[in-house]
């Protein structure tokens, strides 16, 4: 006996970006980092001022900053001037500088004695985790933003990692400078990901007076 082909039922999910606001997310500027800055410093918070200077140093996703080991960035007993690691999305080398300002604020974090015995530099709250999630970290940006008064749906991890990058091709104008701190292959990449042709468009526009 045959048996009938029935059509395929598939439950109805709403949209995940439905009600949220999508796209490139904005960079901070250098009074929203020095904002942001002040008020971990004030707070305390040891290792989420830590993380936040070295997110701004590094340009890295946040997949990649999350899994960083304290022998990525301390050698010799001092936290390095360079960093040079392997990106997980391209499997290709990158090298970023650690201001000294990001040195101060790690080497405060590596003394705290949540940090004994640590080989990840941001290691998680349980066992079964060896580091902080991406989705712990977005929470964190989330949270800092918001507490100088931005709008955290405009701001997200990838705000950290262009935040730097967008000031430098605002001072110089060197894409390629940009292409190698972020660890594209393409300039097309550099391109699309700083919104150049937009940020130039709308310099443009705000110029001009009618």
């Amino acid at each position: 006996m045959s048996t009938a082909n029935l059509p395929a039922i598939r439950a109805c999910r709403p949209a995940w970006n439905k009600g949220r606001i999508v796209g490139q997310k904005r960079p901070l500027r250098p009074k929203h980092v020095w904002a942001i800055r002040v008020r971990l410093e004030i707070a305390h918070r040891t290792r989420e001022l830590a993380l936040f200077n070295l997110a701004i140093d590094s340009k890295l996703r946040g997949c990649d900053l999350v899994r960083l080991k304290v022998a990525d960035i301390y050698a010799a007993g001092q936290v390095r001037h360079r960093a040079t690691i392997v990106q997980s999305k391209t499997s290709r080398p990158v090298s970023f500088e650690i201001t000294e300002g990001t040195r101060k604020a790690i080497e405060a974090w590596l003394e705290s004695p949540l940090m004994i015995g640590s080989e990840h530099l941001w290691p998680g709250r349980f066992h079964e985790r060896l580091h902080i999630s991406t989705r712990q970290y977005a929470r964190l940006v989330r949270d800092w933003v918001a507490s100088i008064g931005l709008e955290p749906s405009a701001y997200g991890t990838h705000s950290m990692r262009r935040t730097k990058v967008a000031e430098i091709y605002r001072k110089t104008g060197n894409l390629r400078a940009v292409q190698l701190l972020l660890g594209h292959t393409k300039m097309d990449s550099t391109v699309r990901y700083l919104g150049v042709e937009l940020e130039d468009a709308l310099a443009i526009a705000e110029s001009v007076e009618i």
